[in-house]
């Protein structure tokens, strides 16, 4: 989702077909809960082909998206803002959290310019990774922006511009060297970050899940593909270089691309399946763990008609799904999904619904033992940080209907 609150100014097909594996046996013979293990057991969330394992245990995700974490972490003030979003997340049996991990030029910058980071807001997202420790919350950690929000690559191409180089478009942020150079060196200070509270390297450090390495990629210049996925080869090779432990992920919101002309009707439009990324495609770069996948039917599809719209989130789940776990061979990741209740197209009731369908298919292919993963609603909010909600946020304080679907999709993951 493209960020709404601008920092410096507030707001601003058929199911898979199960198969049988020892894995299957594992999730069909033991219990799992969604909340991790005792912190003697805290261990790195591995892949093992299309299901992830924590301290040889299934573990599913169970997550949100609460972006602004290391942007509020840098100020006294507002630091407990964070505390209280992790702790009300965990209360509700949420267990992973996708936050920002960047934050190029601009008002309270990690990277001010390249190769120059802000030792403050390190140690703000230091705060960060400790806090959800405490919390015994996972965190995936995007490391870039396909939008404007927090500089993304519109900023790196402004560097570039700036430093002399030809640049005629921000999709030249894929295709630079200089460019490149410029993400890489950021990417390489971040997982080699030592955190000042646990001393312990990013890179080591079992609270992160996964690195993703850009929200919502698109590069319309080149609706082959040919070039982002360049750039994904390129980077995961990068990403895992450095950190071979970690999971990785793209970020893509999953249309499908040149690479598969048959499933091009899933996508929600015609216009989708030309903005240069390619679901199945990109996916098959070496080094990536995670299928990536976002759902917002209220924004691809123009109408009202809350059956349709169900039905559309039936539809592109299913296949993802079965993509994933047979094409793929890899969990699946709802990175983000949710309904806006700002223009008053749709009510809590829909909303709510909305989110149970979305649970439903992931929890059935989950329990049938055909994929693993998980989903993570956009967006969870405490009620202090209300004045930034984009229309998404899910305010437990307010919405204890919704506070409820959240804990019942717990209780469905536990034995």
């Amino acid at each position: 989702m493209e960020s709404p609150w601008n920092p410096t100014c507030p707001r601003h097909v058929l199911p898979a077909t199960p198969r049988v594996s020892l894995l299957r046996c594992i999730l069909l013979a033991s219990c799992i809960s969604v909340m991790p293990p005792d912190a003697d057991e805290w261990a790195l969330v591995e892949r093992q082909g299309p299901h992830l394992l924590a301290s040889g245990r299934p573990f599913v995700v169970h997550g949100f998206n609460t972006y602004w974490l290391m942007y509020f972490a840098v100020d006294p003030a507002t630091r407990p803002t964070v505390t209280a979003a992790l702790a009300e997340a965990a209360d509700a049996g949420l267990n992973v959290c996708r936050t920002w991990a960047f934050n190029d030029g601009g008002y309270r910058a990690l990277q001010l310019k390249p190769f120059s980071y802000d030792e403050e807001v390190f140690q703000a997202l230091d705060f960060v990774i400790s806090e959800a420790r405490k919390h015994k919350m996972r965190l995936i950690l995007s490391l870039c922006n396909n939008w404007k929000d927090y500089g993304g690559k519109a900023q790196y191409v402004r560097w570039g511009k700036e430093a002399g180089l030809d640049l005629t478009s921000e999709d030249d942020f894929f295709s630079d060297p200089t460019i490149k150079g410029y993400y890489k060196a950021f990417v390489k200070a971040v997982l080699t970050r030592t955190n000042t509270i646990t001393n312990e390297a990013y890179k080591d450090d079992p609270t992160i899940l996964a690195w993703e390495l850009i929200n919502e990629p698109r590069c319309h210049s080149d609706p082959s593909g040919d070039t982002l996925q360049a750039w994904i080869e390129e980077m995961a090779s990068y990403v895992k270089s450095i950190d071979p432990v970690h999971l990785l992920e793209i970020g893509v919101e999953g249309f499908y691309g040149p690479s598969t002309p048959e499933l091009l009707h899933v996508n929600p439009d015609a216009y989708s399946g030309t903005v240069g990324t390619d679901f199945i495609r990109n996916h098959r770069a070496l080094g990536i763990d995670l299928a990536s996948v976002h759902i917002y039917s209220d924004t691809w599809l123009p109408h009202s008609v809350e059956d349709s719209h169900l039905q559309f989130v039936n539809t592109w789940m299913q296949q993802h799904i079965d993509d994933s776990a047979n094409l793929l061979g890899m969990p699946i990741l709802i990175g983000e999904f949710g309904v806006s209740l700002k223009d008053g197209r749709f009510g809590h009731e829909f909303r709510e619904g909305f989110m149970e369908t979305v649970y439903r298919i992931f929890s059935t292919s989950w329990k049938s033992g055909v994929i693993g993963g998980g989903c993570l609603v956009w967006q969870v909010f405490p009620d202090s940080a209300e004045h930034m909600d984009d229309g998404y946020a899910v305010i437990f304080a307010k919405s204890p209907s919704t506070l409820d679907v959240l804990a019942n999709h717990s209780r469905t993951l536990e034995c």
